[in-house]
């Protein structure tokens, strides 16, 4: 099947598939006479393989490393796993940060009146200014 087939069947735009091959992550299985690349039912496979564990931010580079443990029949689960430990552990930060980030934000929207007074909070507190004009 050609590229837009493929990155139908697979959940994604053209344009990622064709980066993903121009990487060498996920390799066309050949190309036309007129040079289309042509996918196979596996490389969807794998296509949609990728896009799902991009869909919990690994990076290309783990997208490359669990595809290979994923079609190496030797591999080691522990492998995989501390894969999975190790991007949870980063998104435990990322979630700290983002709740941090929450309560920041709802505290100052909390004290800024919102009327037509110029001062506000919000404002100071993006420019890092946060403890003038508090009301």
């Amino acid at each position: 099947m050609k590229v837009g087939e493929a990155a139908l069947q697979a959940g994604l735009p053209v344009k990622t598939v064709r980066y993903y091959a121009d990487i060498g992550l996920v390799e066309p299985l050949a190309r036309s006479d007129a040079g289309y690349r042509i996918y196979s039912a596996a490389e969807v496979s794998k296509l949609a393989f990728i896009r799902r564990a991009r869909a919990f931010d690994f990076s290309i580079n783990d997208c490359r490393e669990l595809l290979g443990l994923y079609q190496d029949e030797e591999r080691s689960s522990r492998d995989v796993k501390a894969m999975a430990l190790k991007r949870l552990e980063q998104i435990d930060e990322k979630l700290s940060e983002l709740n941090a980030l929450r309560a920041e934000l709802a505290r100052v929207a909390k004290e800024c009146h919102g009327d037509s007074r110029p001062d506000c909070p919000i404002l100071n507190s993006f420019s890092g200014n946060s403890s003038l004009n508090r009301s």
